[in-house]
């Protein structure tokens, strides 16, 4: 029963696009949402980050997220300007859930993010009167929390998706990636050619082709500098914690205090 009742509050407004009576098409906005935020896969038990998608940074105060050992996430709404959390409804089934799952914890465990701070989102949903976004916060004490963030349709009727966009854009913004590059300097201009340019020098011939260099590896225990010395600055860099995740074209290189604890390769995007 209380399995049953868990699903049904925590999961099922991701888990698809309920129709819409009026507005625009529903899943032409969860389209649109998910081309600007890249979701974050976690694992099955939710303890870890298996891909890691955009990071999201907080622009208002007074997000209420739940520790993971809470089967239902919290749900908070974002109205007129200000993140408020709902009182009884679907807010009450879910905080019935979690205290019944947890019967000898006296409080449920939670947090409250304010602007400024980052976390990932891990879903995103169209239900009838509004877009929810479920996300999943970096470990605060060895404890990670998630929680739901939902905004409102007007008077339940879906507006387009750029104004959904610019509507999200008050609480939620994507952080660029750290290794983001910067625009490749212009080369100078070229000399002018004189009218009677010299003869150009008769190059020598090329040397002989130097033996293949040996492939890089990579091993175990490795420090940081080691790996970028040996495979360069990574693409993207993930830091959890002590943990850091170095993505590379082909590989994803875990350390852990600055050493390598894992090597992965990545698979090609399809």
């Amino acid at each position: 029963m209380l399995r049953a009742l868990s699903s049904a509050v925590a999961v099922g407004v991701l888990a698809g696009i309920v129709p819409l009576a009026h507005g625009q098409d529903p899943n032409t906005i969860l389209a649109k949402l998910k081309s600007q935020f890249t979701l974050t896969q976690t694992t099955a038990d939710r303890g870890d980050i298996v891909t890691a998608g955009s990071i999201l940074v907080l622009q208002k105060d007074r997000l209420v997220m739940y520790s993971l050992n809470n089967p239902a996430p919290p749900q908070s709404a974002y109205k007129k300007g200000k993140i408020t959390n709902g009182l009884g409804g679907a807010g009450f089934l879910r905080d019935l859930t979690n205290t019944m799952s947890n019967p000898n914890q006296t409080a449920i465990q939670q947090r409250i993010f304010v602007a400024g701070e980052k976390f990932w989102v891990i879903g995103i949903g169209i239900v009838k009167d509004g877009a929810v976004f479920r996300l999943y916060s970096d470990p605060y004490g060895d404890v990670r929390y998630w929680g739901e963030l939902k905004f409102p349709f007007p008077k339940g009727s879906a507006p387009p998706a750029d104004e959904l966009l610019s509507t999200v854009a008050e609480v939620l913004t994507v952080q660029p990636p750290d290794n983001a590059a910067a625009p490749p300097p212009q080369p100078p201009p070229a000399p002018a050619v004189p009218a009677e340019a010299p003869p150009a020098p008769i190059a020598p011939p090329p040397p002989p082709p130097a033996d293949a260099p040996p492939p890089k590896t990579i091993s175990l225990g490795q420090t940081k500098d080691e790996v970028v010395a040996t495979f360069g600055q990574p693409l993207k860099v993930v830091k959890l914690g002590a943990k850091e995740i170095y993505y590379y074209s082909d590989m994803k290189v875990t350390l852990v205090n600055s050493k390598v604890s894992d090597v992965a390769d990545i698979q090609p995007p399809r």
